[in-house]
Order: C-alpha cells, then structure tokens, then sequence
C-alpha cells in the first residue's frame, strides 16, 4: 500500500482516484469542486484543504487536469507546491498537454531533487471506470517501474515511451490517427447510407475487408449499429468533442515544432474544430457522424 496524493477529480480522475482505493492505497484527494470532494471521501479518500496539504508526506502525487497552464501552476507556480513535495516522492502528470510544458514541469521538479515521468492515458471515462487505461510514460526508466505501483491499479498497460515528454507525443499520435480514423469510417457508413446499404451490413462487410479498423470494431459512430457505445446513447459519455479538438491542437502544434507534414491530421482538426462550433463539443466525438449526414 502506497500514500497518494491525487489532484484533479474530474470525468477521468475521480474514477482514477475510486480505483487506487480499491486497490488499498491510502488516497489524499484535492479538487476545487466540493462535490467531487465529498463523493471521494465517501469512498474511503482522505481530503485536503489545498494541493499542498494533500501532498505532504506521500509516496506519490497524481495529478489529472485539463490543460499546461494548470500543470506548470500547480508544481511550479507562484502557489506551487513543489516545495510541499517530498524528495523521494514521484510525481505523476496524466494530463494531456504539450511536451515541451511537461518537460518544463520536468526540469522545474529536477532541480529541487524530485523525479517526475508524464504518463497520459488512452482508454476514456469508461476504461477509467474499468481500470483499463492505457497509460503512455516519458521519463527514466526506473522511474517509470516504481510508478507501476500505483498505475497497474488504474490501467491494464502501461507503455515507456522515453524521455520526459515522450508520453505526450505518443499519446497525440494515437489520438490524430484516431480522429482520422473516426471521420473515414463516418464518411464512408454515410455514403452507404445515401446508396441505399444498411449500416450494420455495410460495417460487417467492412469488417471483414480492408477497411477495418478500431472505430468499427469497437466504437461504431452509426447510431444503432453497435450497443453500448455513444452513437445509441444520443452520443453522450466517452471522450468529447472539446478533447478531441484539443488535442487535435496539440498535434498540429507538435508537427510544427518538429517539422512534420500532416495533411490529414490538418483536415481532422479543422473538422471537429468545425463540429465543436456548431454546439456539439459536449458529445463524444464519434458524433463527428452527424456532420455526413444529409440535411432533411
């Protein structure tokens, strides 16, 4: 049994935060929602008044938050609480955000003597639920294997992808090809559609030929297809459209810094940018469906 100190318990953390209880680990939660507060602490978790109280004296600090400006805040800050921080903690940064920010956080913590690793995760609200994340590691090697303490209670694999850094442009990789991936196979159930095709005839053909993919197999976008995934459900749960779009962002922001030509991914971003704007950046981004469909 470890000593955590988890912040950020939102859609992804609070389940996060639920699973490491499970496990038996003494869990200190913080979060600006009182809400989220009380639900935790209904489940057995410890709550702090402040991020600094919560990570006094743990083995661990996790923290899930939506983007680098509350990441660098948090650990580096005029607030921050890296000096709260004990020197043979590890820190765990599963927010997805740029590289370079996770490196900054990185190099920041290094200098007051304390070993940090970003490990975004892959997987949604409902592998958070399930604890089958999949959790994407940039840092050192053995910092990586004693984070398996806690993060082999969160996800069922966990992947090293390098230095510092390396989990955030793994992890907007996958998430570029899966955006491509998902507009694809939702322009092309659409056009069956139009031609007269059923859509689960047409996605088990599919599946069966060339075009399969993760999207059809797992994550059908066509309304009625496939149970228990988002397009029955009036496409709530799973991973929003504003996630996607940002980390969409991310990729294109990353391309540029390395010099990548990424057509596709361009064109991606520019479409759920596009269905974000038209109101629909709350539903899951398999909902990037209703944008092939024809108007009435």
């Amino acid at each position: 049994m470890a000593k955590v100190a988890f912040i950020g318990l939102g859609n992804m953390g609070g389940p996060m935060a639920t699973n490491l209880l499970k496990a038996g680990h003494d869990v200190t939660a913080f979060d600006l929602s009182a809400a989220a507060l009380a639900q935790i602490k209904a489940e057995g978790a410890k709550v702090a008044d402040s991020a600094r109280e919560a990570v006094a004296g743990t083995d661990y600090v996790i923290s899930m938050l939506p983007a680098a400006k509350h990441v660098i805040g948090l650990y580096l800050g005029e607030q921050g609480i890296a000096s709260a921080i004990s020197k043979q903690a590890l820190v765990i940064d599963c927010s997805t955000i740029d590289a370079e920010s996770a490196r900054t956080v990185g190099i920041g913590l290094a200098e007051q003597g304390i070993a940090f690793i970003d490990a975004p995760v892959s997987g949604g609200v409902g592998g958070a639920k399930a604890g089958t994340l999949t959790f994407i590691v940039g840092g050192a090697s053995q910092d990586f294997q004693n984070a398996h303490t806690v993060l082999s209670n969160m996800g069922k694999n966990l992947f090293h992808a390098g230095a510092i850094g390396a989990g955030q442009v793994a992890k907007i990789c996958n998430n570029m090809l899966l955006s491509i991936l998902m507009a694809g196979t939702s322009e092309a159930l659409q056009m069956g559609i139009n031609n007269g095709l059923d859509p689960k005839v047409l996605s088990d053909i599919m599946l069966k030929s060339s075009g399969r993919n993760w999207t059809l197999e797992l994550y059908n976008p066509c309304p009625g297809v496939m149970d228990n995934v988002p397009s029955s459900k009036d496409y709530q749960g799973g991973f929003m459209v504003d996630l996607m779009a940002k980390d969409l962002g991310l990729a294109l922001e990353a391309a540029n810094h390395s010099g990548s030509d990424t057509p596709l991914g361009e064109l991606a971003h520019s479409l759920y940018v596009k269905h974000q704007q038209a109101g629909n950046g709350k539903l899951d981004f398999s909902s990037i469906f209703k944008m092939f469909a024809k108007a009435d």
